[in-house]
This record gives structure tokens, sequence and C-alpha cells, in this order.
């Protein structure tokens, strides 16, 4: 197995033999992922199986993040992440949707869509203002698998998080 990262291509990617075990996300990776690529909502990022599978076969996807723009106020931080920040929203990425293929699960594919996430949004910051990660977890289970890596609730939803991305360089 060969595992690399991909921007979607409907073409090249099988999304229809993609299952996470939780319907909203494998809908949205099948129905929706590419009209958000194509419309500038958000992109859908893939770690891919890309041992050759001849030209017939699409890639197989074995999890997916989507990450948009995004922005946070002031106010949704912990006091600590507020200090020398001004008073209007603060930039961030979302990521928006995160699933592992069901047959994928426990091979540590989340974790590596969580630093593609992050490696993403830092690169970002060199071009842009980029301050925080943030995610709107589905249920309870996902929440805590987002703080495991660190993320914070925000100070106004328990299953909105985010993860600073320190203060960068000058």
């Amino acid at each position: 197995m060969a595992l690399r990262f991909a921007l979607l291509d409907v073409r090249r990617h099988d999304r229809d033999g993609f299952a996470c075990g939780e319907p909203t996300l494998d809908a949205y990776l099948k129905q929706q992922a590419g009209q958000h690529q194509r419309d500038g909502i958000a992109t859908t990022h893939l770690v891919i199986d890309d041992e050759p599978i001849g030209d017939e076969r699409p890639a197989r996807i074995l999890g997916y993040c989507s990450l948009a723009a995004a922005q946070l106020t002031l106010a949704e931080l912990q006091p600590e992440d507020r200090k020398r920040l001004p008073r209007y929203p603060i930039p961030a990425v979302r990521v928006g949707r995160l699933a592992v293929a069901t047959d994928a699960q426990g091979r540590g594919i989340g974790r590596l869509l969580i630093g593609h996430a992050v490696n993403s949004a830092l690169a970002l910051r060199a071009q842009l203002g980029v301050r925080v990660l943030v995610v709107d977890a589905l249920h309870d289970r996902a929440a805590a698998f987002y703080r495991g890596y660190g993320f914070r609730p925000t100070a106004a939803e328990g299953r909105t998080l985010y993860l600073p991305l320190g203060k960068g360089s000058s």
C-alpha cells in the first residue's frame, strides 16, 4: 500500500466505493464535494492508496477532509487565546468534514488528515492571515477525537473547536 495525499478529482478517485459508517459524511463525498470544490466553497483533500491498479479503476479513497476559509469572533476564543488580538473576526481555516473509510479506521489515517489540515493552514498563513484551525464536530465522539489533538472548545459552542496555529514568524 502506497499512501499519498491528493485533491479530489471526480474522474480519478472512487467516491462511490467510500464508506466510513457515517451516512452524512459518505453522502458529502459522493454528492457534494466535487461541486463545492468546483464552486470555490471548499477543497477536499484525500488520503489515497496509490498502488498501481491499472487504467480502468479509479484510486481508492482511504479518508478525506474538506477545508474552507472561515472566521471566529474574538469572543469565541478562550480568554488565554485572545491576548494581543484585534477586535475584528479572527481568520481561520475550517475542517468542514473529516472521515476515514471503515476498513482503514484504526490505522492512523485520521491523524494523517489532521496533520495535513494543520500543514495546509500553516502554508496558507505564509500568503494570508490564518490564526486558527476550526471544526464543528458532528457528535461528542468526534469532538473527543479533535480534543485529543489539542483542539479547544469555543466559548460559545461545545462541539465547535479550534486549534491555535501559534504566533508565526516575522
